[in-house]
């Protein structure tokens, strides 16, 4: 038989694999199809996924498989699924569908050992920090002190394991883009005591806008823009697919904790860790729990959660209609959304994974390559499992569980004396006389985290801050303090030199200011 033969024969057989497991994978009939040209277009997809496992290295061809059919099932939910819900169809949350966090039961002292062997710790860490304009993972941008969002996530469950004389694992979840320097930064930590392990989330192809089929050639990472990590929602398959699940299930386990790595307000909750193993009144334990905060103007485009054909669902604003966008950013109708803190029961994502039950809404994420070709991502995001989940709610936990860093305005506060920091914890200092943080805006020249630092001399004190917003060319000296409502804008071609120990209460400084030392 010749090599093309062989080919030929290969893609045969992973065709009819694609076809055959997705027989049992489907759970929707064929009647749902709307059209032929949908058929046809799965078809011509199946066809170029079962190349492109062809082409793959030998000893890679099952797992090459198996991720393609992962993202054949995506692609399947893509095609038939409806851009936006029902508007009129939302149904009234049903009671203690959100339940308030000052309400849980209280953790008893003697049952925290016993409850923390249950718990497996994951740090989503796929993410880049490109938009910030730094190389590499994210998660090694420094945050405070020079330590790292990795550093203080490190210390954190060192800590919790020395306190209560556990081994709470550290999991970290991470992408094509980070896995290589995130192993050469595990190196560091190796007297750390904590347990950490890692794996790799899965790697789909992108697809032409046009055409709707993979730009890949072939499986190898030669041409990586060909392909992308689809998103956190992946987590439950590609934990599963890597052997932790069922190890850890094997080891007695019975929870997971999974949050962004960059959000620091996400440490391990006792009470919601009680809440979660224990049932009370006759209840179930709830299998999914999502961390729900309260929104406030900086929110309005966050996920919230809502009752749709009588299922809790995770409502994000790409799916509400044109016409009733305005409502859904309504603090008053919707107050809470989604912190992306979520807890999991290990046995009920083993169910859902292998009775391929999950059906998490697609995004669609268009971009725009350097080559000049539009493609698609398809994308699907952890939370929105959560009505795949039986007894599932939501917790309205404080706005301290939710501290993110997205841009730089967000990693001023962290590294001010807003917060104190004890063991990889960050806490709002207690010397700020209102539990709020406060709104901080920072123009285009502080983007980057390099230029951010560079016009900073010192990191001012932000204690009585309300509300900052700072355009154009600006610069801080040493000392510098914040109160009330400070804005600061230099005019295109001016420059505003903040200088060393001025304080600003409740000023607008614009034009061009340039104070010198003499």
């Amino acid at each position: 038989m010749s090599y093309t033969q062989s080919r030929l024969r290969r893609v045969s057989e992973h065709v009819r694999y694609f076809r055959e497991t997705s027989e049992n994978q489907e759970t929707k009939s064929s009647e749902e199809w709307k059209s032929s040209t949908k058929r046809e277009t799965l078809g011509a997809l199946e066809q170029e996924l079962a190349r492109l496992v062809a082409s793959a290295k030998e000893g890679e061809t099952e797992g090459a498989r198996r991720e393609m059919s992962g993202f054949r099932n995506l692609f399947s939910r893509f095609l038939r699924a409806k851009t936006h819900i029902e508007w009129k169809a939302i149904q009234p949350l049903p009671e203690g569908a959100i339940r308030p966090y000052k309400q849980l039961p209280p953790v008893s002292e003697s049952h925290i050992t016993q409850m923390l062997s249950k718990l497996v710790v994951v740090k989503l860490n796929g993410g880049l920090g490109t938009s910030m304009g730094c190389k590499g993972p994210k998660s090694v941008i420094a945050v405070r002190n020079d330590l790292t969002f990795l550093d203080l996530t490190m210390q954190q469950i060192q800590q919790l394991n020395r306190t209560y004389n556990v081994d709470v694992p550290l999991v970290l979840m991470n992408s094509f883009n980070t896995d290589d320097d995130t192993q050469k930064l595990l190196k560091k930590y190796a007297n750390v005591k904590v347990s950490v392990i890692s794996f790799c989330q899965s790697r789909y192809p992108r697809i032409n806008k046009e055409t709707l089929m993979p730009i890949a050639k072939d499986m190898g990472t030669a041409d990586m823009e060909a392909w992308y990590p689809p998103g956190h929602g992946n987590f439950y398959e590609a934990f599963a697919n890597s052997g932790l699940l069922d190890k850890f299930l094997e080891q007695g386990k019975e929870y997971c904790f999974l949050s962004n790595i960059d959000n620091m307000g996400a440490t391990v909750d006792l009470n919601i860790l009680n809440f979660v193993l224990n049932s009370s009144g006759g209840q179930e334990p709830p299998e999914f729990v999502m961390e729900v905060t309260d929104k406030t103007r900086a929110d309005v485009k966050g996920g919230t959660l809502i009752q749709y054909e009588d299922k809790l669902m995770l409502l994000e604003i790409a799916q509400v209609p044109k016409d009733y966008v305005d409502e859904f950013k309504s603090i008053s109708k919707f107050r809470i959304f989604n912190t992306n803190n979520l807890w999991a029961s290990l046995g009920a994502i083993r169910r859902v994974v292998s009775n391929n039950e999950l059906d998490m809404e697609v995004i669609v994420n268009p971009k725009h390559l350097d080559r000049g070709m539009d493609v698609i991502q398809l994308e699907t995001a952890a939370g929105a499992a959560i009505k795949n989940f039986k007894n599932s709610c939501g917790i309205n936990v404080p706005r301290s569980r939710f501290l993110p860093v997205k841009k730089t305005s967000d990693l001023l506060l962290l590294m001010s004396n807003l917060y104190d920091i004890d063991n990889g914890s960050l806490t709002l200092s207690s010397e700020r006389s209102f539990p709020t943080t406060p709104l901080v805006k920072l123009g285009s020249s502080f983007d980057k985290v390099k230029d951010y630092l560079a016009r900073f001399q010192g990191i001012p004190d932000l204690i009585e801050l309300d509300h900052l917003t700072v355009s154009g060319d600006v610069w801080f000296g040493r000392d510098v303090s914040l109160k009330g409502t400070v804005i600061i804008i230099a005019n295109h071609g001016d420059r505003i030199d903040v200088a060393p120990g001025t304080i600003l209460e409740n000023k607008i400084v614009s034009g061009n200011l340039r104070i010198l030392d003499h």
